[in-house]
């Protein structure tokens, strides 16, 4: 091939890889679809059939004997995974019946009690339309993988909070283990509770988007430090576990450097770390402090926003966030130091396990674990 030739390849070559991996994911899709709604018609005939017929309790276990026997390639007939199937439909139905009960209070006018009986149902998540499930749930439950499934319903504590599990598994691409490490944090209670300014300091879609993408507290548990670390051994361990780091402040967060150097007349300012967000189009700093809020940490933090966006934002980026990241904090005072601030600021507090001072310096360094484990001779 000559070089347009070999050019003209290399585009091709690039657009099939990406028409077959997009094949492949809806592929993939398209059978966890068809399993999951295996599963929700098996857990509907069960219910059933346990409603109707008068069988005793070891249906279940005869009915696993007999699918295994007539499937003996296919997984998922267990008698555990039946049962799971079981929960899975009989969920989703009960909260099928709390929309169909509410519905002749809908019908009369009575929003207070629709409110409260219903709430998102109605809107976002479940309707009686035929004992389905609308398509907009249908085809989220079923664009998740099972064990997916089965862990959000057994851990959430409400309809709502299946939902944001589900959109975030989506979103995120979500392992199983990320799935259930989120959940076990308590993603969806910290998710957009953080103290900000943004209502009135950002475009109303961009400050909304912010907003959500904030928590409080931020989980830093994967990390240990002693009651006498400072900023920077808090910086440098969040950077030395960067990847959990980055899992933790979600998606769409890029890494640009710590201590990253602003000039501002004759003086040099350091912001502790900063980051560029793919989705916001916009630089963000994290600013960390091992104690209490203070108010004049909000003054700080706006000096470096109105340098970034002065010294290194483009004309295309969205305006410059600050994250001010403390040990601990007053709401109340929080709001009031934002009060009169017209650079967008959120303020979170965050979580990491402290050790006293002896045990620390008694705990082997990461480098130190590894040189010895080299040493280590396997027989």
């Amino acid at each position: 091939m000559n070089s347009i030739q070999n050019q003209d390849y290399t585009n091709w070559i690039v657009a099939l890889k990406s028409t077959i991996k997009n094949r492949q994911i809806k592929a993939a899709i398209a059978v966890n679809s068809n399993l999951i709604l295996m599963y929700w018609d098996l857990g509907k005939e069960i219910i059933e059939k346990q409603e109707n017929a008068k069988w005793g309790s070891g249906f279940i276990d005869q009915l696993s004997k007999d699918l295994k026997s007539e499937f003996p390639d296919m997984g998922g007939f267990s008698v555990t995974n039946i049962k799971l199937c079981k929960q899975f439909y009989l969920f989703y139905r009960q909260e099928i019946l709390i929309v169909e009960q509410a519905a002749p209070l809908l019908e009369n006018g009575k929003n207070t009690i629709r409110q409260q009986l219903v709430g998102e149902l109605e809107s976002e998540i479940i309707s009686q339309v035929g004992e389905q499930l609308v398509p907009k749930l249908q085809s989220r439950i079923f664009e998740i993988p099972w064990g997916h499934n089965i862990l959000i319903i057994q851990k959430s504590k409400n309809i709502k909070e299946i939902q944001f599990y589900i959109n975030q598994t989506i979103e995120n691409n979500w392992s199983r283990s990320v799935l259930e490490y989120q959940i076990e944090s308590n993603l969806y209670s910290r998710q957009g509770s953080a103290i900000t300014n943004f209502k009135d300091t950002l475009p109303e879609i961009q400050g909304d988007l912010a907003k959500e993408l904030l928590k409080d507290p931020y989980n830093f548990e994967f990390l240990t430090l002693s009651a006498q670390a400072k900023e920077k051994d808090l910086e440098q361990e969040l950077i030395q576990h960067i990847s959990k780091f980055l899992l933790e402040l979600g998606k769409g967060f890029a890494y640009l450097g710590r201590q990253f150097q602003l000039k501002v007349g004759s003086k040099d300012y350091r912001t502790d770390l900063l980051f560029y967000h793919t989705k916001l189009k916009c630089y963000i700093i994290i600013e960390l402090k091992l104690k209490e809020f203070e108010p004049e940490f909000i003054g700080k933090l706006n000096f470096y926003i109105s340098a970034v966006n002065e010294l290194v934002k483009d004309e295309t980026d969205s305006p410059t966030i600050g994250i001010l990241l403390c040990k601990t904090k007053d709401n109340f005072e929080v709001e009031f130091a934002l009060k009169d601030i017209n650079k967008p600021i959120g303020v979170s507090e965050f979580n990491y396990t402290q050790l006293p001072e002896n045990i620390k310096q008694g705990l082997p360094t990461l480098e130190q674990f590894e040189n010895e484990f080299k040493n280590i001779k396997l027989e």
